[in-house]
């Protein structure tokens, strides 16, 4: 979609909706140097003493050259200039899996970071969401009798499929292979407003994979399993698995999650927190119409993480659709006071993952916050 030679970085984000675009020249050297910009419907060029760097544009989107305004430098950051684009407005978010797993053929489940296999061969009927947690609070004004769900989790079939905010409930009577618990399982489910589960703290129902020690998602009751959707891939049984880069993955599964809550529930903060309970990271979700479009140039400056793969390039150039938010870790008692009051908002949506994944999630946000212009990092207290 893009490619660039060695020379100037570059960044362009594209607002979709807004039809307008923030184009940053990284920062001149010590003096400063001539720069010899040419904007064209369809591709960008910059020309400095020491190369050139030219960005061409996916096919959906084209500048208006006629519209630059706004020119101006800032330290740290460069020449940042904005413009009008024609996008198409309908993009969606990519995800890596389809969530509605479809409902003919069958189905594997494998474990996302090995490709073990989970279920085999599963033959889904029914894939249908769940409610949303506090529905139930609402059937009082809905019913003129006792609520006729009370006491009544929602347990799926054998080819039932039935899907939460970030997991998937599935029904392992039938499978040969199930993925072994650190311990026994309990029962040790109570009703709750969500009507499905909730377990007793000192309950350890862990699943985890066979092969690598991942934890996938954990036992509800003797036939239900909650795989986490961070850690597992459905995939059409006559398909072969691919592995997915870890983080690519990651981030790709929470910010549809984020995308989709925001859309259905007109929510926009969200806290992150592990299955222990636990707060990891506050989320302000910003937009998720945005694509940026990037000539690394020299990538020597930007921070690498060992942990995570490395997904940039030295002279590479890249566009991917994004997801804007901004974000508080909370790690080691850090805001402690603002986490107190997100938890006691309603209006704050709460997404659990394994605790593992919640540390994963931050690493790779604070990857991503590295790899933007400085000016960009952050907004008031939070960090983009």
């Amino acid at each position: 979609m893009a490619a660039a030679a060695a020379g100037t970085r570059v960044f362009l984000e594209v607002r979709r909706r807004l039809q307008s675009a923030l184009l940053i020249l990284g920062e001149p050297k010590e003096g400063g140097v001539p720069v010899d910009i040419s904007i064209a419907p369809c591709s960008l060029r910059v020309k400095t003493p020491e190369g050139c760097t030219e960005l061409r544009l996916p096919a959906e989107v084209s500048l208006v050259p006629s519209s630059c305004r706004g020119l101006q430098y800032v330290p740290g950051d460069g020449l940042h200039l904005r413009l009008q684009v024609r996008a198409e407005s309908d993009a969606k978010l990519i995800s890596m899996f389809n969530q509605s797993s479809q409902a003919h053929g069958c189905c594997t489940f494998y474990c996302q970071s090995c490709g073990e296999v989970v279920i085999r061969d599963r033959k889904l009927v029914r894939v249908l969401p769940l409610p949303s947690e506090n529905w139930g609070a609402l059937v009082e004004e809905w019913c003129c009798h006792p609520d006729p769900f009370a006491n009544k989790p929602l347990h799926p079939q054998e080819n039932d499929c039935f899907i939460g905010d970030s997991f998937f409930l599935v029904n392992l009577r039938s499978d040969l292979w199930q993925p072994r618990p650190e311990s026994a399982p309990v029962e040790t489910h109570c009703p709750s407003s969500e009507n499905h589960f909730k377990l007793k703290p000192k309950a350890n129902t862990k699943v985890i994979c066979k092969r690598c020690k991942v934890m996938l998602g954990e036992t509800m009751s003797s036939e239900t399993t909650k795989f986490y959707m961070t850690e597992i891939i459905i995939q059409p049984s006559e398909r072969n698995f691919s592995i997915i880069p870890r983080s690519q993955f990651v981030q790709n599964v929470v910010a549809q999650c984020l995308v989709e809550l925001s859309a259905a529930r007109s929510t926009f903060r969200f806290t992150i927190q592990g299955h222990d309970g636990k707060a990891y990271i506050l989320l302000w979700l910003l937009n998720s119409d945005s694509l940026v479009i990037e000539s690394l140039g020299s990538s020597k400056s930007i921070t690498k993480f060992p942990l995570l793969e490395d997904t940039l390039k030295e002279d590479s150039s890249s566009a991917w659709n994004a997801v804007k938010v901004l974000y508080q870790p909370c790690i080691k008692n850090r805001n402690e006071k603002l986490s107190s009051a997100w938890e006691s908002d309603i209006s704050i949506h709460s997404l659990t993952l394994p605790s593992a994944t919640c540390l994963e999630l931050l690493l790779i946000l604070s990857r991503n916050n590295a790899t933007l212009p400085p000016s960009l990092r952050s907004m008031n207290s939070f960090q983009a």
